[in-house]
């Protein structure tokens, strides 16, 4: 297992300490409720440093790009991002994740940390247009400042105008007396804020001014567990979770970000499969009665047939509820449509929601 660079950090703040896709991860500090509350109300600094980080650069590097992502990153502008995902030969997806526009010939692609090396290898195969791959993951760490009070708390560490920065938009400048750091409004919670992109020799003292200038907004720090439940009130997919390599990005709810505008790999059968229906869809719910979904519970249907399983689920802190991702049949799929999750052999009438579950 990897440290992070902040590691020492995070142990003298008591943090809990879990093995997470490589990495040896705060999970909580003070518990999930708490730290979840804490964003959604005011604001929170997340180490999310296991990220990986890949630099595309040269005149193909547009070319690359497109040819193994789904969205189109050719309208990008310089100091744009744009989530996306990779998209596999076989209907399924490599990964999801971030790529930012620095300009017309230089791109950063931001990948989850378990997939780092197979979405090395991915990008590589295709890479017959010879565009420049450096993989700068183990230099880079990565802080989530998130919550309503972030740009507010923040401020008085950058000259950049934080309130009025657009949502997927970032810009290099000086950061908690760190010269040229990435400030990008982006984030995983629904709650807004930012997200900084530094050299671990840096990352210490950003961090400690982080907490410093937010100590008088009620900043805490926040763990992986909460990151969670924060993103799942969003309905934002986690992969390993609700997509992976066996689900398309048709039937988890992301033609969004899939443009048959261009060729991209596996782009004619995720077009027939948008064109046809998917025959399967990934649903919302939240559970009628008290109970707490997990990953892979069944859902069964009204004469008690599995018809699918859950493949994120949690007790939402916001909503005081059961809430809960998973798949099943397309014509099953509908807002207010009824289902039952299985918990411990009790079958927990359930009703089918649009998202997000939390409206803020």
């Amino acid at each position: 297992m990897k440290d992070v660079a902040l590691n020492e950090r995070h142990k003298a703040l008591n943090a809990k300490i879990v093995p997470f896709a490589g990495f040896n991860m705060p999970v909580s500090y003070e518990g999930v409720n708490i730290e979840h509350q804490n964003v959604r109300e005011k604001l929170g600094v997340f180490d999310v440093s296991h990220m990986g980080e890949f630099l595309i650069s040269g005149e193909n590097a547009l070319e690359l790009i497109q040819k193994i992502s789904s969205n189109d990153a050719s309208k990008l502008k310089d100091g744009q991002a744009q989530y996306t995902c990779i998209p596999n030969e076989t209907g399924g997806i490599v990964d999801d994740l971030i790529i930012y526009r620095m300009n017309a010939e230089k791109y950063l692609l931001v990948v989850n940390a378990s997939n780092i090396e197979k979405d090395w290898n991915w990008i590589s195969q295709y890479n017959t247009m010879d565009a420049t791959m450096k993989d700068i993951s183990d230099g880079m760490s990565l802080l989530a400042i998130q919550g309503p009070k972030a740009a507010e708390a923040m401020q008085s560490l950058t000259e950049v105008d934080l309130k009025n920065m657009k949502f997927y938009t970032f810009r290099f400048a000086d950061f908690a007396g760190v010269e040229k750091v990435i400030i990008s409004a982006t984030g995983y919670t629904g709650s807004g804020g930012f997200e900084i992109y530094i050299k671990n020799e840096d990352v210490e003292r950003v961090w400690d001014r982080i907490m410093e200038a937010g100590a008088d907004f009620g900043i805490k720090p926040i763990g992986l567990a909460a990151r969670d439940t924060l993103r799942l009130e969003m309905g934002y997919c986690l992969y390993g979770n609700d997509i992976d390599e066996t689900t398309s990005p048709i039937e988890a709810g992301l033609g969004w970000i899939t443009k048959f505008s261009k060729d991209f790999v596996n782009a004619e059968a995720l077009k027939k499969e948008k064109e046809e229906g998917p025959r399967r869809k990934l649903i919302a719910f939240e559970l009628d009665e008290r109970g707490i979904p997990r990953k892979d519970y069944e859902i069964v249907d009204n004469n008690g047939t599995v018809i699918g399983e859950v493949t994120s689920g949690t007790m939402s802190p916001s909503l005081e509820k059961g809430i809960g991702l998973g798949y099943v049949p397309a014509e099953v799929a509908e807002i207010g449509g009824k289902l039952h999750i299985r918990i411990r052999k009790k079958d927990v009438p359930a009703t089918q929601v649009k998202l997000p579950f939390y409206k803020g």
